[in-house]
């Protein structure tokens, strides 16, 4: 009986990039089963969720979610990551000072062969919690001094409200705009998710769907509904947000 093939998940939002690593890793791990081959960051995340792979190429900065969030989901159900990058030198130490590897574009095919002989040495191991690692990496890549938001400027009626970073509960997109949710009211801005993204704490902030961003420590419990999609509860709000496929995997044991 032959060997199980190892699962991959290759996301690149480059599609002539992309096609030269999908042939690239066809001739040096004609084994590799590619479950998946993903153009932007929520069709890589919702890959991950649906096929779990055990390996995953993936491009650090993709439009709307980054190769980092598809790293958590990933290795939270015991993947093994490669990044592929354009950093320069000084933020590739970042890569290098933990168990995840990544290849510099252009991606050399020598380069590309050291990647997978480290993968499959890894495959042979006991898995590791890499979760800590992602964050950590994150950290490390964040430009020094990287403005984050600290003050909305939103739309309330008539007039401009001044929110603190600080009051806020939740970003929900909503047509054209999206609304500011605090404990005492709400305001609309114009400003998309994937854009405010940029500019909020990780650590404070998790996206949980395509529109919606929540401060983490607002959430009290998520649970499935009756048709078994995930919903997640804010401590003293009567509603309850959505929380879709491509984004459980932040609350998987916690």
């Amino acid at each position: 009986m032959s060997a199980a093939r190892i699962s991959a998940l290759v996301a690149e939002d480059e599609a002539p990039q992309l096609m030269a690593l999908l042939e690239m890793l066809e001739d040096r791990w004609p084994d590799l089963e590619v479950v998946a081959a993903c153009e932007d960051g929520i069709a890589a995340l919702q890959a991950a969720a649906e096929h779990r792979p055990q390996v995953a190429f993936l491009d650090i900065r993709m439009p709307g979610v980054g190769g980092l969030d598809v790293a958590r989901a990933v290795v939270a159900t015991g993947g093994l990551v490669v990044f592929t990058t354009a950093y320069d030198e000084y933020a590739i130490r970042a890569f290098e000072a933990g168990a995840v590897d990544y290849l510099l574009k252009p991606i050399a095919p020598a380069r590309l062969a050291v990647a997978v002989e480290r993968l499959q040495a890894r495959l042979r191991q006991p898995p590791q919690d890499l979760r800590a690692l992602v964050d950590d990496l994150e950290a490390r890549l964040r430009p020094q001094g990287e403005r984050q938001i600290r003050w909305i400027s939103a739309s309330v009626g008539d007039h401009v409200r001044m929110i603190g970073i600080d009051e806020v509960l939740y970003f929900q997109a909503q047509d054209k705009y999206v609304r500011v949710v605090t404990a005492d009211g709400e305001a609309v801005i114009r400003t998309p998710v994937k854009e405010l993204l940029a500019g909020l704490d990780p650590g404070t902030f998790w996206q949980v769907h395509r529109g919606i961003v929540v401060r983490v420590s607002s959430i009290d419990r998520v649970r499935r509904d009756e048709l078994g999609k995930h919903r997640l509860q804010l401590r003293g709000r009567p509603e309850s947000l959505p929380v879709s496929a491509a984004f459980v995997h932040r609350f998987r044991g916690m």
